[in-house]
């Protein structure tokens, strides 16, 4: 919660408070750990200090009043991620927190007892080289994430309402090295003029069909077809004008190819290798995946090496959820994942046409408890649908080309303790 201009908005208000009312119904025993990044300090640029809670109380008032109702019956403890790291700098924030009956916990690592099992719980930007913070207490010492976020996330908050829609209050929901195809994407798909969209769309769409026609014509050139292929055959001799329509599109197409292409296609190769250099970009051409969890499995397995009484390994920040054995005796490792919209990068299947990013949520939570001799580990989705929010462009293009399917579940996980 909490940004500059809309990145204040929160999209789960409605299913975070009947989620806290459920909790009315728990006994005492029961705890709510909320595993870091509940604020977006980060991104809020016009407040300093403490009065940063001040404005995003004012903003979700409901959820903090709910909050007090249920910390009344449940224990709410909450950790410290690296977009609300000021928590773990300024003690004054304990004591605002505590008025909602929140219990802040600003440790890098609790553990929790079940049985003779620990459960280990963190939120996980030390393990992040983006994201980790020097010397974690000082509010001076911030890791290179913070800077990245400030200057793109909050910066293209304040101008989301001068946009064709609000989509960029969603820049939160994509990873960093994401951040300039999705703006792409979101140029052509809802920015650029819709004129002169029109005008390169069937350009873009028929790229593929260009690159052969060209070679096509560069076969009849050399003398090995007396015509070329492509542009001379039964097929399209049917589509009467159509045909001609797509010869003068794809004559204007290669001429340009020929003309820009092939000179940017030795700029792109040597762009590359410059990055290589810089080591901004791996062996096999692809940007570093800053959202990995290898760090996170790595750091899993050494520490139920370290301590064969951790059953469960918790963490959050990448926004992934899943929920994995890892250990040699059957441990498990959780990401709790975001309740913040999730934005999936879908190609489009034809030309040249910038990818869509398909919205979704995944609202959940895990409950974990001892019934006899077992810890069980429940995992519950709430359900919610995104808006109707993709143009009818963006959906034509994704016609029979679905999202990939988030990270399966199982709705339970039982460890023998």
């Amino acid at each position: 919660m909490g940004g500059d201009g809309q990145l204040q908005h929160c999209d789960y208000t409605v299913e975070f408070i009947e989620f806290l009312k459920e909790l009315e119904k728990e006994g005492p025993d029961t705890e709510l750990l909320i595993v870091g990044d509940t604020f977006g300090f980060w991104e809020l640029t016009l407040v300093r200090g403490v009065e940063r809670l001040a404005h995003i109380v004012a903003a979700h008032q409901a959820i903090f009043d709910q909050l007090r109702v249920s910390g009344a019956h449940v224990k709410v403890t909450m950790m410290v991620g690296n977009h609300d790291y000021d928590l773990a700098c300024d003690p004054a924030f304990a004591e605002k927190l505590r008025a909602y009956n929140i219990h802040l916990d600003t440790s890098l690592v609790l553990t929790r007892a079940v049985g003779d099992k620990k459960i280990w719980i963190e939120h996980g930007q030390q393990r992040d080289q983006f994201n980790s913070f020097p010397e974690y207490g000082n509010a001076y010492a911030l890791p290179v994430g913070y800077f990245i976020t400030e200057t793109f996330v909050s910066g293209a908050s304040r101008y989301s309402d001068f946009g064709r829609g609000d989509w960029l209050k969603d820049i939160r929901s994509v990873g960093t090295m994401q951040i300039p195809d999705w703006m792409l994407s979101n140029y052509f798909y809802r920015e650029m003029s819709m004129a002169l969209r029109w005008v390169l769309l069937p350009f873009l769409l028929l790229a593929g069909a260009t690159i052969i026609a060209t070679l096509g014509e560069v076969l009849r050139v050399a003398g090995i077809f007396d015509y070329n292929i492509i542009f001379h055959n039964p097929l399209m001799s049917r589509l009467g004008i159509i045909d001609n329509v797509l010869q003068v599109v794809i004559t204007i197409n290669s001429i340009f190819l020929i003309l820009f292409g092939i000179p940017a296609f030795f700029v792109e190769r040597d762009l590359m290798r410059t990055l290589h250099r810089f080591r901004l970009q791996t062996s096999h051409g692809m940007s570093p995946d800053l959202d990995t969890e290898e760090p996170y499995l790595k750091g899993a397995k050494e520490v139920f090496e370290a301590d064969n009484k951790v059953a469960v390994f918790i963490f959050g920040h990448t926004h992934a959820a899943f929920l994995r054995r890892l250990g040699p005796a059957g441990q498990v490792v959780i990401n709790t994942g975001t309740w913040l919209k999730l934005l999936s990068r879908v190609p489009v299947r034809f030309g040249w046409l910038p990818a869509v990013y398909y919205p979704s949520y995944r609202l959940n939570y895990f409950r974990i408890e001892q019934k006899n001799d077992q810890l069980v580990i429940d995992y519950i989705e709430i359900p919610k649908t995104p808006e109707r929010e993709l143009t009818w462009l963006q959906r034509l293009v994704l016609l029979g080309h679905a999202p990939k399917s988030p990270e399966a579940i199982p709705a339970m996980t039982i460890i023998d303790l």
